[in-house]
Formats: structure tokens, C-alpha cells, sequence
């Protein structure tokens, strides 16, 4: 896969997306301060200092992010993944990621996009399979959108996340061969 990669969402709008690096720190720490402070999908209940952000979203990882094509100096982030091994040794060729993105830029393919992405770059970088660990039951939108890429929902973790109004969902692991 070569990167950046120029696509379109489903309106037409066209996108680029990048291997991630130095330049787009900051606008990853500002979208996913978003996404923590939704408290919808991912477990952090306070946003991360930047050490602990940097080891979450970098180290150890493929990040790619998502862009309008033609982007301007104070260009926003639509949406970004992260792809690295699940776990170590004999069994980091299952691949695990993780998925943002931007509140204005759902609903518009963008989810879809960077799930296609993803799952292409893993089988290209040597992964055999996707696990994902901790798939808040009510997120509805990821759930049906891996269950479109052909994942299958092999647990559930009973009360594993807790939400903003400290009551507790479930989480779901889905697991997809490549």
C-alpha cells in the first residue's frame, strides 16, 4: 500500500490519507480529546498526557490518518487509525487497531474507509487475522460496520466499560481472518 493514498468518501469528497508522523501529533491529540470526552468507544476517562498519548496512538504502531485532499495549513483531521500487533512473539501476527472519527465526518463513509484501509495494510504488512478486544456494546455504529467487513463477535465482557453517568456496558472482542 502507498502511502498517502487519495480516495473518496461516499458524497464524493475526496480524502487523502498519510502514514501519520510528527506533523500530525497535535491534530490527533485534538480530535481524540474529542473522542475521550464522548466517553463512547474508548476506555480512557481522562484524556491522556502526552507521554501516555504517544505510547496509545505511536509507539509500536502504524497510525494513518485522514485528511481533505487538498489540505490547507490549519487542515482538521477527519479521522485516524492505529494498527500493531495484539500481542507479542508467536502471536503478533494477529493484528489489533483502533479507530477515530472526527463527529462532523460520520455517517459519511469515513468509518468505512479507514476499515477498508486498514484491513488491506495488515494483510499487506504479514498479518494473518484482526482481533478487537473491547467493542462498547452500544457503540451500534461499529458494530454493524465490522459485522459488514465480515468480523464475527466471539464474547462478550460483561459490564467491562464504564459509561459517563457511571453506569456499565458490556464490551464485545470481533475477530476477523485476513
Amino acid at each position: 500500500m502507498q502511502f498517502p493514498l487519495d480516495a473518496k468518501l461516499k458524497d464524493g469528497t475526496p480524502v487523502q490519507l498519510v502514514l501519520a508522523g510528527h506533523k500530525d501529533v497535535e491534530l490527533l491529540r485534538q480530535l481524540y480529546r474529542v473522542i475521550v470526552a464522548e466517553g463512547t468507544s474508548y476506555p480512557h476517562d481522562r484524556f491522556p498526557d502526552q507521554d501516555d498519548f504517544m505510547e496509545y496512538w505511536f509507539r509500536g504502531k502504524s497510525t494513518v490518518a485522514a485528511y481533505l485532499r487538498d489540505r490547507t495549513r490549519d487542515a482538521q483531521m477527519l479521522g485516524a487509525f492505529y494498527l500493531k500487533p495484539n500481542w507479542p512473539g508467536r502471536a503478533r501476527q494477529v493484528a489489533n487497531a483502533g479507530f477515530i472519527v472526527a463527529p462532523e465526518w460520520r455517517n459519511k463513509g469515513m468509518g468505512w474507509l479507514l476499515g477498508a484501509t486498514m484491513l488491506q495494510y495488515a494483510k499487506e504488512l504479514g498479518y494473518r487475522s484482526v482481533i478487537f478486544n473491547l467493542v462498547f456494546s452500544e457503540n451500534q455504529a461499529a458494530r454493524h460496520l465490522w459485522k459488514k467487513f465480515g468480523f464475527t463477535e466471539l464474547g462478550v465482557i460483561p459490564g467491562a466499560v464504564r459509561k459517563n453517568d457511571g453506569t456499565y456496558q458490556d464490551a464485545v472482542i470481533v475477530f476477523r481472518s485476513l
